[in-house]
C-alpha cells in the first residue's frame, strides 16, 4: 500500500484508491471520520465509506458494529468475541433456516394426510351406499 497520504477531494477518487482507504479502515481502529479526514481533510464523511464498501463487495457490517472511541487494547481483547458471535449468529441463521425448511415439510405432508383421510372416508361413505353395507365400526358396540 502507498503510505504517502494526499488530500484529495472526494469526487476524484480511483478505484484502487477507494480501495486502499477502506483497507486502511478495516485493519486500523481509527473511526470513519478519522479516515476521511485523513484522505480528503473535509469534518464530515456522510456515509460514503459505507456506500464505497457495499459497491464494492466489502463486509459492511464490521464497521457498522465498530464504536467510534475504542482503545486498542479493548479492540484486541473483543476482536476474537465479535469473530465468533459472528460465527455463532451465521450458525443461528443457518439453524433457523433449516428448521423453517423442515417445518414447511412437515406441514406439507400433513396436509397431504388430511387429503388422504377425507378421501379415503368419502371412498368409505360411497362403498357403503353403493353395496348397502356397513364397514364401518359402530363405536357402542360390545365384544
Amino acid at each position: 500500500m502507498n503510505k504517502t497520504i494526499i488530500q484529495k477531494s472526494r469526487k476524484y477518487f480511483t478505484l484502487e484508491e477507494k480501495h486502499q482507504v477502506i483497507q486502511e479502515l478495516l485493519m486500523t481502529q481509527c473511526t470513519k471520520v478519522e479516515i476521511w479526514r485523513k484522505y480528503t481533510g473535509e469534518e464530515q464523511e456522510h456515509g460514503r465509506l459505507l456506500r464505497w464498501m457495499r459497491r464494492l463487495g466489502y463486509n459492511t457490517e464490521i464497521i457498522a458494529s465498530r464504536t467510534n472511541i475504542v482503545s486498542n487494547m479493548y479492540s484486541m481483547a473483543s476482536k476474537k468475541t465479535k469473530n465468533e458471535k459472528g460465527k455463532e449468529s451465521d450458525l443461528e441463521t443457518f439453524e433457523n433456516l433449516q428448521l423453517k425448511k423442515r417445518i414447511a415439510e412437515l406441514e406439507k405432508q400433513l396436509k397431504d394426510a388430511e387429503l388422504k383421510a377425507i378421501a379415503f372416508s368419502t371412498m368409505v361413505d360411497i362403498a357403503e351406499k353403493e353395496f348397502k353395507i356397513p364397514i364401518r365400526k359402530k363405536l357402542n358396540t360390545k365384544p
